[in-house]
C-alpha cells in the first residue's frame, strides 16, 4: 500500500481541523485591502493628481481632442507657475468650464505679438511647439502682465480662445499642471 493521498498527521503533534481553509478572514483580509486602496486612491486624485480629458483642438499638436492627461493639483503649493507650463484654469468669463494653455508670460511681464511672432519683455520667444501649420500671422498690441497674473496661450494660435481673447488669467483661477497624458497609448508620456 502506496502513502501517496493519505493524510500525513502534523509533525508538533497538533490534530488538524476540519476546516483549514477559512474564507470569512480571507475575504475580509481582501476587503480591507480594496478599501485601503480605493482610499489612497481617492487621496491621490482629490489632493494630487486629477485625470482629465481635453476637449478642443486649442492645444494641437501636443495635446488632442479628447487626449486623457493627468494634471498635479498640489505642484504650486510648492513651486511657482513658470513660463512653458501647460496649466488648467476656470475659465474667467465662467468658471463653470476649465481650460488649458500654456503660460507664455508671468506677473510684470511684457507681452506682443507681431505678425505672430510672441515678444516677451522684447524679446522674440521661440516655440518650438508651434509648428507654422498651426501658427497665427495676427498681431496683438503689447500686454503688461498685472500682479498674480499669467498670459496664456494655446498651442494651436489659429483655433484658440485665450489671453488674446478674455486678457491675463489671474493666479487664483489656476488649480494644476497639465503633467502626463495617458491615452491614446502611442502618446503616453510627460508632456512639455
Amino acid at each position: 500500500m502506496s502513502d501517496v493521498g493519505m493524510p500525513q498527521p502534523p509533525l508538533n503533534g497538533a490534530v488538524p481541523s476540519k476546516n483549514s481553509t477559512r474564507p470569512v478572514p480571507v475575504f475580509a483580509a481582501w476587503a480591507r485591502d480594496l478599501i485601503v486602496a480605493l482610499a489612497i486612491s481617492a487621496f491621490i486624485i482629490i489632493f494630487l493628481y486629477q485625470p482629465v480629458k481635453v476637449e478642443g483642438v486649442s492645444m494641437m499638436p501636443g495635446l488632442e481632442d479628447q487626449e486623457r492627461i493627468f494634471v498635479n493639483k498640489f505642484v504650486y503649493r510648492w513651486e511657482p507657475i513658470e513660463r512653458g507650463d501647460i496649466v488648467v484654469f476656470r475659465y474667467p468669463r465662467d468658471t463653470s468650464k476649465s481650460y488649458i494653455k500654456r503660460v507664455i508670460g508671468v506677473a510684470g511681464d511684457r507681452v506682443r505679438i507681431e505678425n505672430g511672432q510672441v515678444y516677451v519683455n522684447g524679446e522674440a520667444l521661440a516655440e518650438d511647439y508651434v509648428p507654422s501649420e498651426y501658427a497665427d500671422a495676427r498681431s496683438y498690441p503689447e500686454v503688461i502682465v498685472p500682479p498674480n497674473s499669467y498670459y496664456v496661450l494655446g498651442d494651436h494660435r489659429t483655433m484658440s480662445s485665450d489671453s488674446r481673447d478674455f486678457g491675463p488669467v489671474k493666479e487664483r483661477y489656476i488649480y494644476g499642471k497639465a503633467v502626463f497624458g495617458y491615452w491614446p497609448m502611442e502618446k503616453m508620456g510627460r508632456l512639455r
